[in-house]
């Protein structure tokens, strides 16, 4: 079966998305997939690319990990101009009588809820309505789903309705967290300054400085992530997710048979940053460290806008090779990952990064 995975280049200054084309199968019979849109301008992209490579109109599964506009935006652009099948998200809004009660103010409706939800979400609501006037079908993914041949590793829908939606940032105060926006305005600032004075500091193959217990807002973690091992190819989407969701996909896999280890390519989650990845997470998707002169069997993919210098970070392209795996950066082009498909007329390999010597403090 061949494959490819194409990650397209969102955003010309420091900020970041995803917009991902995969398409696999056999020659007349394969199916395409893209894998949030970026903004719209980057779903215009990612309309040609389709287009001119995979060279049809039509697109079998479109998917929003989640609802953060540098990753559902351009998906709009994808359903106005391209023919979809089926489009899979989550339905927040639709999820307001099971939560209405955890929040502390008593005023709160059912409706009122899910107004605010549209209202704080309003580019992966915006990608709803397109949808629902096409007369698309429109899923939920959650754990055990399959998107035809990628299985949906993460979120759980207990934990994404009750544990992760409630915290989604534009949310009313909950009950038991009173205190919660001082300290989230404090850990804020706090990080702000550290960002200012930040300063390079040494690591080796030996000593790591990726961190433990990192944390990612309550959206990143309700990333949907997703695995296929297409004849003996594994690979692993991420989406923006987190220690707590790649954790959960870990045991979901163990429990399910499927074998992390095997994937030879994996999304480097968040474009690279250190609250998303820690070097137990990675342990359990990439394995443990290799030596420095082991030859590197994987490949890692990051998105990363061409302005934005620091990403991904340095201790995380780090903790991937020592992992066995290559880090490739988009840094404003387009790059393919492909097995058993055509080469592409002017397309030339691009270099790994380096292993650093200095990575940020």
């Amino acid at each position: 079966m061949g494959f490819e995975v194409d990650f397209l280049p969102v955003g010309e200054n420091s900020k970041n998305g995803d917009a991902i084309a995969v398409r696999y199968g056999h020659p007349g019979n394969y199916k395409v997939m893209i894998v949030d849109g970026g903004t719209k301008q980057s779903g215009e992209k990612l309309v040609s690319h389709i287009q001119d490579y995979y060279n049809t109109n039509y697109v079998d599964f479109v998917v929003n990990t989640h609802p953060d506009a540098d990753h559902a935006s351009g998906l709009s652009v994808v359903l106005e101009e391209l023919e979809v099948g089926e489009l899979w998200m989550h339905l927040p809004w639709l999820h307001s009588q099971t939560i209405r009660e955890m929040f502390k103010d008593g005023r709160i409706t059912d409706n009122s809820l899910s107004e605010r939800i549209k209202n704080s979400l309003n580019a992966a609501y915006n990608v709803y309505e397109i949808a629902e006037e096409k007369g698309i079908n429109i899923y939920e993914p959650f754990e055990g789903d399959m998107i035809g041949n990628f299985t949906v590793m993460s979120p759980n829908k207990d934990w994404y309705i009750n544990e992760l939606l409630p915290n989604f940032e534009g949310m009313p105060e909950k009950k038991e967290a009173e205190y919660a926006s001082i300290f989230k305005s404090f850990q804020e600032m706090v990080q702000t300054t550290m960002r200012k004075v930040a300063e390079y500091i040494d690591e080796t193959w030996e000593i790591e400085t990726l961190k433990e217990g990192v944390k990612t807002s309550a959206r990143n973690e309700s990333s949907v992530v997703l695995f296929s091992n297409l004849d003996g190819n594994g690979i692993l989407l991420t989406g923006d997710a987190g220690i707590q969701a790649l954790d959960r996909v870990s045991d979901f896999a163990e429990n399910s048979g499927i074998n992390l280890l095997d994937c030879k390519f994996i999304q480097v989650p968040h474009h690279g940053s250190r609250h998303n990845v820690s070097p137990s997470a990675l342990d359990r998707i990439l394995g443990e460290k290799i030596s420095a002169d082991t030859e590197a069997t994987k490949r890692a993919y990051a998105s990363v806008s061409k302005g934005a210098e620091d990403y991904p970070r340095r201790s995380v392209a780090n903790a991937f090779r020592r992992r066995g795996a290559k880090v490739f950066s988009t840094k404003g082009k387009t790059i393919w990952y492909y097995n058993d498909m055509s080469d592409r007329d002017g397309w030339s390999p691009i270099e790994p990064l380096p292993f650093y010597d200095k990575v940020e403090e």
